[in-house]
Order: C-alpha cells, then sequence, then structure tokens
C-alpha cells in the first residue's frame, strides 16, 4: 500500500466520527466572546460554575482585543443554561457574546434570534443549521478558528454551519451552506485560495464531502 492510501483509512474514520464528536462535545461547550483581554481562568469560572459541572476552561488571548474563550460543561442542558444566563451580560464594561461553541446559540434561544453565522436568509434554517450541502477545507493553519473558517467560506455564499477539527495531515474544517449552488460555488471560487486570520496565512484546498468520502474509500482498497 502507498503512502497515500496508508492515511486514508485515517481519513475515512476521522471524517465518519466527526458528526458523533460534534453531536456530543460540541453541544456542551460553549463560545465566550467580547471578554477583556487580560481575564483570567478563575473568573471565567466564576461566571459560569453556577450553570453546572466545568469540565474544561480554554482561554484565548490574543494579541489584540478582544479575548474569548471555550468552556465546556458535563451536560448540554448546562450549556445552554449558561447561554441563556450570560449572552449580553456585562462583564467588567464589556457586554459578553455566549453562544454554542459552533456558532449555534443553544435551544432555548435559538427562535427569533440571529448572530450573524448559523442563520439561513430570512432565518428560514433557523439557528446552527446542518445541511447535506458540505465541502471539505484542508490546508488551514493550526490557529484557524471556526470564527476565521466561516468568515473566508462566506466569500462563497450562505454558511449555516463551520467546525475545525485536527486529524493526522494537520488543521481541516468542514462547511456547511444552505443550499446547493453556494456549495459548488464555493468550490469553484475558494479552492487554492488565500486564507487568512490575524496569526497566520495558508492556502487551502476546498472539496465537496462526498467526494472526498468517496475518494478516500477508493485509495483504502487500493493493494
Amino acid at each position: 500500500m502507498s503512502n497515500g492510501a496508508g492515511g486514508a483509512p485515517f481519513l475515512v474514520w476521522a471524517l465518519l466520527s466527526i458528526e458523533s464528536i460534534m453531536s456530543g462535545h460540541l453541544s456542551r461547550t460553549i463560545y465566550v466572546g467580547n471578554l477583556p483581554i487580560d481575564t483570567r481562568e478563575s473568573e471565567i469560572e466564576d461566571l459560569f460554575y453556577k450553570y453546572g459541572r466545568i469540565v474544561e476552561i480554554e482561554l484565548k488571548n490574543p494579541p489584540r482585543p478582544p479575548g474569548y474563550c471555550f468552556v465546556e460543561f458535563e451536560s448540554s442542558r448546562d450549556a445552554d443554561n449558561a447561554i441563556r444566563g450570560r449572552d449580553g451580560y456585562n462583564f467588567d464594561g464589556h457586554r459578553l457574546r455566549v453562544e454554542l461553541a459552533h456558532g449555534g446559540r443553544g435551544q432555548s434561544s435559538s427562535i427569533g434570534r440571529s448572530n450573524g453565522y448559523g442563520s439561513g436568509r430570512g432565518s428560514k434554517y433557523g439557528v446552527s443549521h446542518r445541511s447535506e450541502y458540505r465541502v471539505v477545507v484542508r490546508g488551514l493553519p493550526s490557529s484557524a478558528s471556526w470564527q476565521d473558517l466561516k468568515d473566508h467560506m462566506r466569500k462563497a455564499g450562505d454558511v449555516c454551519f463551520a467546525q475545525v477539527f485536527r486529524d493526522g495531515d494537520g488543521t481541516m474544517g468542514l462547511v456547511d451552506y444552505t443550499n446547493y449552488d453556494d456549495m459548488k460555488y464555493a468550490i469553484r471560487k475558494l479552492d487554492d485560495s488565500e486564507f487568512r486570520n490575524p496569526f497566520s496565512t495558508s492556502y487551502i484546498r476546498v472539496r465537496s464531502y462526498e467526494g472526498s468520502m468517496s475518494r478516500s474509500r477508493s485509495q483504502s482498497r487500493e493493494p
């Protein structure tokens, strides 16, 4: 088996398992944005401990404000309560933005609200909607976040979901569009495009999710 084929089974596993990862870990993890740049982990814990047991806090303090963090709870119900209780909360003069880590607002606040991400045109798709119009993005820098990916991929159309994760080949992402035309245009327009965030630059490859899956399965069967 060639080196290229050897990595294919892992890719298949990664793409197939991402759905279960998202539905579990991400439904319990919230994104907290617009933090003061000098926020400490203990302050984040003080903000959210009353909503449930906190599993992990991942605090990010970029070179320029605002700061942000990710908070993982033991249950998705606790995460939803935290979103309901702290989204828009005034913390040291900063109005917090609190949502599910993949851009949703949680079940309790998913109706009648839009955050400029995760929502289809005219709120047709609600907030943080998964769709069948999915692309795989490879070659992302390790510093890429779902917010960075969403902003870049919106150049081609209406993004309703974005997620970044790491596999054996580096950093990659999944992006869902609300319709087929936007998905196909993203593959044409953004494949081999320059991806930028405040920390790094790279050239990315954009492929259809189903096409990537088919090629990976084919490669894994080669002798």
